[in-house]
């Protein structure tokens, strides 16, 4: 996944179907990033993120205030955005 941390059109995107500042989202964003960095990549070069592990470690950081149902939404509008924009794919 690539760093989408500064995409106007996602942080936009994001802003309008939640009450979550910009500031807030890019947070969450980066801290996303940062897991995703960490992870090992499969014979294809993917990630395979489990995406409630994923919010528990963007909770766990002492930065993050938010809730844990602002965090999910933000990371589900995030993953709605790249999927309807062709960046990004599910892989079964």
């Amino acid at each position: 996944m690539n760093d989408y941390t500064n995409d106007p059109k996602l942080l936009q995107y994001i802003k309008e179907h939640t009450k979550v500042s910009e500031a807030n989202i890019r947070l969450v964003l980066g801290h996303e990033q940062a897991y995703v960095s960490r992870m090992q990549k499969n014979a294809k070069h993917d990630v395979e993120i489990d995406s409630d592990e994923l919010v528990d470690y963007v909770l766990s950081r002492p930065d993050v205030k938010l809730s844990e149902l602002d965090v999910d939404t933000i990371l589900d509008l995030e993953m709605k955005y790249l999927l309807d924009n062709g960046l990004a794919d599910y892989d079964d």
